[in-house]
């Protein structure tokens, strides 16, 4: 996933009238924020409306009070913001051409979505599920009462055959790819709208989302990463799931922030740090149509096939991950299959008492006393959010070893006993797994500088023991791949 990693309630379509989605996501977001206290976490939103835009300022800071009505009042009340008071919160934003704004509250993920989605499917370990990673569907048929799929490990070559009473296609993007290999004739379908998001060096200090309305209209965000910030998204519409970042896009984006924001110098292309693409897949009835943002929705759609026991995930967002979750179990249950401890509550940190526990045993031994002045934050909180109860061993380590709690990359905020666990527990295959997706460390560490780092090949040491050279010379390869991007230079202070 490259979402732009927020967990929130769909402010924007409000515009859209869709009052049921809101209120669902709404829901769902509050719900994500009672199971992961340490991870879902309230942001504050700054939104600078322009003149000249479709909506006066106080109209859409109504707009923020209903959604605020409508989360509930879980979060803080947003509140209506002149431009001076803007310039004055924060001096980064142009209010050349402001006409006022507003502040709201939603929620992000603290590290970042694909560490979030992993998460999920460790804990899910320990109830009873079977997770493969590298592993790809090459044929799906039904036999008499079963589906029998034929899939293949992509890294050692071996084929399996895995029988089941009951097919969830829950591919994202390629629903309908995977469908087409089932046989399964559905009535909805995806088109994909294109997105991209730039990792920049912090351009505040101040915690905080900076919202805008980009030239094209969609919203236009500048979301803390850690030490560095992520800005975006662009909205293009493709006909594949698998897409690159372009020029274009990369010019869209710089071009917004240089205009939107007070920088001196401007970002250029030789600013960027990271960069993330994906596709939002959007549900569609029927052939055709176009991925229109506002009027095309987010909501899921789960398609079934009661005769041949087949589900369809269409659309959707992440916020409504437990949902639409809930929605299939219901659906797996009617099927006639049983659904195990169904009652179990499987997802989530632990408890208020367990946390309360660990807090103390890390304040005892100085935990956070050992904390890399580059981090962004105490060890005892990170280790807490990312491990729950297994952050217990993490103590432990430290407590044979102090040299465990030290970085073994410059600002990448993982210690040698975290790298030591993510070995254990992260099913982690090559090193990009790591690098990216169990971590955040290739979104907000150059590629010269992960590289360059004396202690990336002994994380490979630790991580994959004799097969480390081999997965380093891999991924350094790929790194310099991904370096060979156009001419840096060219400055964008002018929206196009």
């Amino acid at each position: 996933s490259n979402s732009s990693n927020l967990a929130w309630g769909g402010i924007k379509y409000l515009e859209s009238l869709e009052f049921l989605l809101v209120n669902k996501l709404c829901k769902s977001r509050n719900r994500l924020m009672r199971a992961y206290p340490s991870t879902v976490k309230e942001i504050r939103f700054l939104t600078t409306i322009q003149r000249g835009f479709r909506f006066p300022p106080f109209f859409v800071y109504l707009g923020s009070v209903l959604y605020w009505i409508m989360g509930r009042f879980v979060t803080r009340a947003p509140r209506f913001v002149g431009a001076s008071a803007i310039e004055s919160a924060e001096p980064v934003v142009n209010t050349s051409n402001a006409a006022g704004g507003l502040e709201y509250s939603d929620c992000y993920l603290y590290d970042n979505d694909a560490r979030f989605v992993f998460n999920f499917i460790r804990k899910s370990l320990n109830f009873g599920c079977i997770a493969a990673n590298y592993v790809e569907s090459n044929d799906t048929r039904r036999e008499q009462d079963q589906w029998v799929t034929t899939a293949r490990d992509v890294i050692s070559g071996e084929h399996l055959e895995i029988r089941s009473k009951a097919i969830i296609n829950a591919c994202g993007p390629w629903t309908d790819r995977q469908n087409e290999i089932a046989g399964e004739q559905t009535e909805y379908h995806h088109l994909f709208s294109k997105g991209v998001h730039l990792i920049v060096d912090q351009i505040t200090d101040n915690k905080r989302v900076l919202t805008f309305f980009a030239t094209d209209g969609r919203l236009f965000f500048l979301i803390p990463m850690g030490p560095k910030t992520c800005i975006g998204t662009t909205d293009t519409q493709v006909e594949s799931p698998e897409v690159t970042v372009t020029d274009e896009d990369r010019d869209f984006i710089l071009a917004n922030a240089n205009a939107l924001l007070d920088l001196d110098p401007p970002l250029t292309r030789e600013s960027i740090i990271a960069e993330r693409v994906g596709v939002r897949p959007l549900a569609i009835k029927g052939e055709g149509g176009e991925a229109d943002w506002v009027q095309l929705s987010r909501k899921h759609v789960i398609e079934v096939d009661e005769e041949r026991q087949h589900l369809s995930i269409f659309g959707g967002k992440l916020t409504d991950c437990l949902n639409v979750g809930d929605e299939v179990a219901e659906w797996i249950a009617q099927l006639g299959i049983e659904v195990p401890q169904k009652e179990n509550r499987w997802y989530g940190e632990p408890g208020d008492e367990l946390r309360d526990e660990f807090m103390l045993q890390a304040r005892l031994m100085g935990l956070d006393a050992l904390t890399d002045p580059s981090s962004w934050e105490p060890l005892s909180e990170r280790f807490w959010r990312r491990y729950g109860e297994s952050a217990f061993g993490l103590l432990e380590r430290i407590r044979e070893d102090e040299s465990c709690a030290s970085l073994l990359i410059e600002n990448a905020e993982y210690t040698r006993c975290e790298i030591e666990l993510a070995a254990r527990r992260e099913m982690i295959v090559k090193l990009e797994d790591f690098m990216r997706r169990r971590s955040k460390i290739e979104l907000v560490v150059r590629n010269e500088d992960i590289a360059s780092a004396p202690g990336l090949r002994e994380a490979c040491e630790i991580l994959f023991g004799d097969d480390a050279e081999a997965q380093l010379q891999e991924y350094l390869q790929a790194l310099r791949q991904g370096d060979a991007k156009p001419e840096a230079s060219q400055h964008f202070s002018e929206v196009p």
